[in-house]
């Protein structure tokens, strides 16, 4: 018996010998794969290739990876990495970069990242993810809910908000001392129910009622645990193991909630006939006009298909602008000097409007426009783009062919960060963006919202919610840091967007004329 349990041991052994180094083999077998087309490529690590801070160590954020890598790439307009054993390539040159974006839209119109088509309508079938040429169809008929008209009108709805935040703040009763708070939490609040009240007509009172649904949603969707993490860097950078694995780009509870919900204010609103110039009335519009017809790959204006715009809306919408709108205000702390300024701005304008906030004083407000500016610079929510080749590309000037359906990014981080573009990089400086230097800074370096066909659709929108909140608490209070604050920030290792540590910016939060 002893024999054979040896015999058995040793082959064990061999048999495991042999199926490591296979799985070794495999997982290697591309390596090289830029290399050998004249790409400059950062050495990977077998397995795990060039992420495996990201996949086994949690250490770092995809965005912080991609930004080391285009420090590392230095002189040159791309590199090849690689996640687990794809190679992929990540645009450092702004030419490059601008004909991905826009010179050669048609060969890069789809996002490598894609969840389930068939058990994730929700998360595939909504502007961000969607593929053409339902993407193109879609986006053009969006697009008339942001004019300027639309929004002035929704501004109005704004301002209900607006007051909301100053109600729930003098509640706190702040003495001279003030009080610390949670201010990302605050800004969330107050971007989710302005994103209820202008998208789907929905009073959501997140900010007086701390049980709201879409404020609980919406903190789980973005709430990054062990596993959300690894569900968000999936989504993103391995599409193939998130949709295997039977991930949902809203989490499986929200994606229920968030579909009853929206599904149920698209048909009251249709049964009632109200009329409010929001995103609900263009997706009955939409619904009543084109039916059940497919406008490409397989979409159609109804069921989740619809839904799918409603809730990319609400949670792409609320979450970038308050967490810009929260690091800004947490500049704003640590630089009082900026502080004071923008609020003698804001105090200045509001005396010429008899102390009424109007949307052109909030458009009028050249420095809180570059503390904005440079908030979104430093801190940009989605901190990468990616693209994939739609077909096989050669690229300008180059002997390099990309093969259909490479993965190509941008790190925002890095060209955010690149000392040649912006000196002093890790400083916050407003300055860089007065209008001399805005108009003499060169094109695609700056990307905040992305850039070319496919830029953020709602960033008009997004960026005048982000100064609402500001005018809002610094016309009458003053942040500055707490005990609790973290100086210098750190960003969460384990979060695909920009996130801070914990999730949480706390600050001290005081009246101006307390005494």
């Amino acid at each position: 018996m002893a024999l054979i349990t040896g015999y058995w041991s040793l082959a064990g052994i061999i048999i495991s010998t042999i199926l490591i180094i296979t799985f070794y083999l495999y997982m290697t077998r591309k390596f090289n794969y830029w290399k050998k087309r004249g790409v400059l490529e950062i050495s990977p690590t077998p397995i795990f290739g060039n992420f495996t801070d990201c996949i086994l160590l949690k250490k770092k954020s995809p965005g912080y990876v991609l930004k080391e890598l285009y420090e590392q790439g230095k002189g040159m307009p791309y590199i090849g990495f690689y996640v687990l054993d794809k190679p992929f390539l990540l645009i450092r040159e702004r030419e490059v970069i601008k004909n991905i974006l826009i010179k050669d839209f048609d060969y890069f119109a789809d996002r490598y990242g894609s969840p389930d088509d068939i058990n994730d309508r929700l998360g595939y079938a909504n502007l961000f993810f969607i593929r053409n040429p339902a993407w193109k169809f879609l986006r053009t008929k969006l697009t008339p809910i942001f004019t300027s008209g639309k929004l002035k009108k929704m501004f109005e709805l704004m301002l209900e908000c607006s007051n909301d935040l100053n109600t729930y703040l003098e509640l706190l009763n702040l003495d001279d001392k003030g009080i610390e708070l949670d201010i990302r939490e605050v800004t969330a609040k107050f971007s989710t129910d302005i994103i209820g009240t202008t998208a789907y007509g929905l009073n959501v009172n997140s900010l007086n009622n701390p049980d709201a649904e879409f404020r609980r949603h919406g903190k789980k969707v973005f709430h990054i645990d062990f596993f959300r993490g690894y569900e968000m860097l999936a989504m993103f950078f391995l599409p193939g193991i998130f949709r295997l694995a039977g991930w949902k780009v809203f989490g499986k509870e929200s994606t229920v909630f968030l579909r009853n919900a929206l599904w149920e204010t698209l048909i009251q609103r249709t049964e009632s006939g109200i009329k409010r110039n929001d995103l609900i009335d263009v997706l009955i519009e939409l619904r009543k006009t084109y039916g059940d017809q497919d406008i490409g790959g397989g979409f159609r204006f109804d069921g989740d298909d619809l839904v799918a715009q409603a809730a990319i809306f609400f949670t792409a919408g609320f979450e970038t602008s308050s967490t810009t709108m929260a690091f800004a205000l947490y500049e704003l702390a640590i630089h009082p000097e900026m502080q004071d300024r923008l609020r003698k701005e804001i105090l200045d304008a509001l005396d010429k409007t008899n102390g009424k906030i109007t949307y052109d004083m909030i458009f009028s407000l050249s420095y809180l426009d570059m503390i904005v500016s440079e908030t979104l610079r430093m801190y940009p929510p989605l901190p990468f783009l990616d693209r994939k080749t739609m077909d096989t590309y050669k690229m300008p000037n180059s002997d390099l062919v990309l093969e259909k359906g490479t993965p190509i990014y941008v790190s925002l981080l890095g060209l955010h960060y690149d000392p040649e573009y912006y000196p002093n990089p890790n400083k916050f400086d407003p300055e860089r963006f007065t209008e001399e230097n805005k108009r003499n800074r060169p094109s695609c370096i700056y990307l905040p919202f992305g850039d070319g066909p496919r830029v953020c659709i709602g960033n008009r929108m997004g960026l005048l919610q982000t100064k609402l909140g500001i005018v809002t608490i610094l016309s009458k209070y003053e942040v500055a840091p707490c005990k609790k604050t973290l100086i210098p920030m750190m960003i969460n290792p384990a979060a695909s967007m920009t996130s801070p540590l914990n999730g949480d910016i706390h600050l001290n939060i005081r009246r101006i004329n307390a005494n």
